[in-house]
């Protein structure tokens, strides 16, 4: 994996012909919106709304998210896009049409009987959030750093007693997850394949989970831009552009609707 620095994402603006239809994947936590303290509180600003809305009339967009589904359909408000939700586990494409993937359902006895477990353990670690989510259990701790391990244990011990479970990291963020080998790289490539042959593809995720993504895109070869976003771009990513922050992925969004738009 490559160390920054990374070529500007703004670079590769010139690999998205002018008249294409492109397919966009994007991340939505520290991505379409930046990482707050409690994740009811990310919620989309108007300008980048109208920058989805726009980039949607001239490509394929879907927002690639760890959220609920319908909590990100919710957040994200632009209709006409395809939203996939719970790191893969259920979509809604831009038609309306809804599916669940990766065989999400049957863990489902296996997370509710951890939540009870890990509910009732959080009660003694202050400072931590816990989201509910339909396919995973997430304890946010970014107002108690300190408590990590202690959180850590707590879900590391649930998913031992319940071995349909693992536990994966992101940024403040353990999370029980389906022992399914499904994830965000596996829902992008199925959907880029959907796609007619040679359409260009971007994906741009700042979080651990997104590497999943840009690894599993390398299977089309070096013509996927595959864009780091934030903080992690110092860190080992299979990402190969980089963008500083949330601005820079609007004005990023804004530059190749308008060169789409350029025909």
């Amino acid at each position: 994996m490559p160390l920054a620095p990374l070529p500007s994402a703004f670079d590769a603006l010139e690999l998205f012909p002018a008249g294409a239809r492109p397919a966009v994947f994007l991340d939505y936590d520290g991505t379409l919106t930046p990482i707050v303290s409690r994740p009811e509180l990310a919620t989309l600003a108007p300008a980048m709304r109208a920058v989805i809305v726009a980039l949607s009339e001239v490509a394929e967009v879907a927002v690639v998210t760890g959220r609920d589904l319908d909590d990100a359909i919710a957040l994200v408000g632009v209709p006409g896009i395809t939203i996939v939700g719970s790191h893969g586990f259920e979509v809604e494409r831009a038609d309306g049409e809804r599916l669940v993937l990766g065989g999400g359902e049957t863990y489902l006895p296996a997370l509710e009987a951890a939540a009870m477990r890990v509910e009732r353990g959080l009660r003694s670690i202050a400072g931590t959030h816990l989201e509910r989510k339909r396919f995973a259990l997430a304890v946010h701790f970014r107002q108690a750093p300190e408590r990590a391990d202690e959180v850590v244990t707590l879900l590391d011990e649930a998913a031992r007693d319940e071995p349909g479970l693992r536990l994966t990291h992101g940024k403040m963020v353990a999370e029980l997850r389906p022992a399914a080998d499904w994830h965000k790289g596996r829902v992008v490539v199925a959907l880029t394949r959907e796609a007619p042959q040679d359409t260009p593809i971007a994906y741009l995720g700042d979080d651990v989970t997104d590497e999943d993504a840009f690894e599993a895109l390398g299977e089309f070869g070096d013509a996927p831009v595959t864009v780091i976003v934030g903080e992690r771009a110092s860190a080992p990513t299979a990402a190969r552009w980089a963008l500083p922050d949330v601005d820079a992925v609007r004005r990023w969004l804004q530059a190749l609707e308008q060169r789409l738009r350029a025909a």
